[in-house]
């Protein structure tokens, strides 16, 4: 009988060796379809001096290539829209089209192929094996199915495990959890900030999810999944398991938590990854995450900046994966780290902190001045009378964590915003 630890076991458990030869022979074959086929890519090489896949004889020498910024597609889709210019076969092969989020500025439209599209959910089967989902599963999955590309493959993707689909699109908080409960869901998809809403929710319903047939939580978006006070709130909420899944729209499903929970993996059968210091670009253990796809023929994305600041995990992990780790899944987005008092903060952090608490719904933070000086606010949701004890308890956790006291205080009942997709928490005031 195959192992159903695995979803390709010949890859996820193969010597490095082997690994990086296929990953070689993949990312030629990768090179060489963008620079024939994509005018993006062509007039990228060409003018970096590079004449396609021929120079690369081994994994260093992808380091030659070029990177591929989220800034660059973005003038791309400009200057040739509405889809720009990377794409590698003629329009009319294309039958998807998702976009990203737009959290950080203008949306990119992206389109696959039936092909292309299939790569993308394949990476879901690595998602669903390593959190051991299979054919007597019904996933769940609370998300709007918009053109954000979101849970769209992870819906797709269970059939590649025999699990049954249940959308949960149009529909009321209200009456997605009580779906979870008729239709006897046993895994849950959606962002660790609505599980936690749905949680709210259930709260104000008179409902115990934690009595709920869920017994798989498989959260992306957001790093929530990863930072243990977060992890803590929804395995107390739900009495389910919490895994961390982080994927792009550009990139795919490139990361998998498995049931050790020693980190996420990386999904090097499908991606090939780099962590280079952000200051000088050289390879490191922590740093700024760079991704190659190796399947998505159609759409290639080569040397991509993520944005993502992640740490690698050296040790073997005792799932048996010989696939590279990452310590905590996303730190955060390089361009999110703030600076308190001379104190490099990211968001991941303090939400660490924030979740720690009980009695606390939402919440969000921001950067404001006082005096000169850089100082941080954190605003909260509660339903405490006094909630100054909440308060001062919060000032001290940051304070001794990270050596400086934000100002906390507390919003009115539905002040704070709720999001069903990624939340956004930060807020820059310092301008006001």
């Amino acid at each position: 009988m195959p192992d159903e630890r695995f979803f390709n076991p010949e890859m996820e458990t193969a010597p490095r060796e082997k690994l990086s030869e296929f990953q070689l022979a993949r990312g030629r074959e990768v090179v060489r379809i963008a620079f024939e086929r994509s005018p993006f890519y062509r007039e990228k090489y060409r003018g970096a001096g590079l004449n396609g896949a021929e120079g690369i004889r081994s994994l260093e020498d992808f380091r030659r290539l070029p990177f591929t910024t989220k800034g660059e597609l973005v003038a791309d889709h400009e200057q040739h829209p509405p889809f720009g210019s990377r794409l590698t076969e003629p329009l009319e092969h294309y039958a998807r089209l998702h976009q990203t989020s737009g959290t950080k500025g203008s949306p990119l439209r992206i389109l696959d192929t039936e092909e292309s599209y299939a790569w993308f959910a394949r990476g879901w089967g690595y998602v669903y094996r390593a959190a051991g989902v299979g054919a007597n599963d019904r996933v769940f999955a609370a998300f709007s199915f918009g053109p954000f590309i979101g849970f769209w493959t992870g819906f797709e993707g269970a059939a590649l495990v025999g699990a049954m689909r249940i959308p949960g699109g149009g529909q009321t908080t209200e009456q997605r959890i009580q779906q979870i409960f008729e239709l006897e869901a046993t895994v849950l998809l959606c962002t660790p900030t609505y599980a936690l809403r749905m949680a709210e929710t259930a709260r104000e319903m008179g409902v115990d999810l934690a009595s709920s047939p869920i017994r798989v939580g498989i959260h992306a978006g957001e790093p929530g999944a990863s930072i243990p006070s977060t992890r803590a709130r929804l395995e107390a909420a739900w009495g389910m398991e919490v895994f961390d899944h982080p994927g792009m729209t550009e990139m795919g499903a490139w990361g998998f938590e498995c049931r050790a929970h020693e980190g996420v993996h990386l999904n090097e059968a499908e991606c090939l990854f780099e962590v280079l210091d952000p200051a000088t670009d050289e390879p490191s253990d922590e740093g700024e995450l760079v991704i190659t796809t190796l399947g998505r023929f159609a759409h290639p994305n080569i040397r991509y900046r993520t944005g993502d600041r992640v740490r690698l995990a050296r040790n073997a992990c005792s799932c048996g994966r010989t696939f590279q780790r990452l310590e905590g899944g996303v730190i955060g987005r390089i361009d999110d780290m703030l600076i308190v008092r001379g104190v490099n903060v990211f968001p991941s952090s303090i939400e660490d902190f924030v979740r720690r608490f009980d009695g606390l719904y939402v919440y969000v933070f921001g950067d404001y001045r006082d005096r000169e000086m850089d100082e941080m606010e954190i605003r909260f949701e509660s339903s405490l009378s006094d909630a100054e004890p909440l308060i001062r308890a919060i000032q001290n956790e940051i304070h001794l964590g990270m050596g400086f006291r934000p100002r906390v205080t507390q919003a009115p009942a539905g002040g704070l915003p709720r999001f069903e997709l990624k939340a956004r928490r930060v807020f820059d005031k310092r301008a006001d």
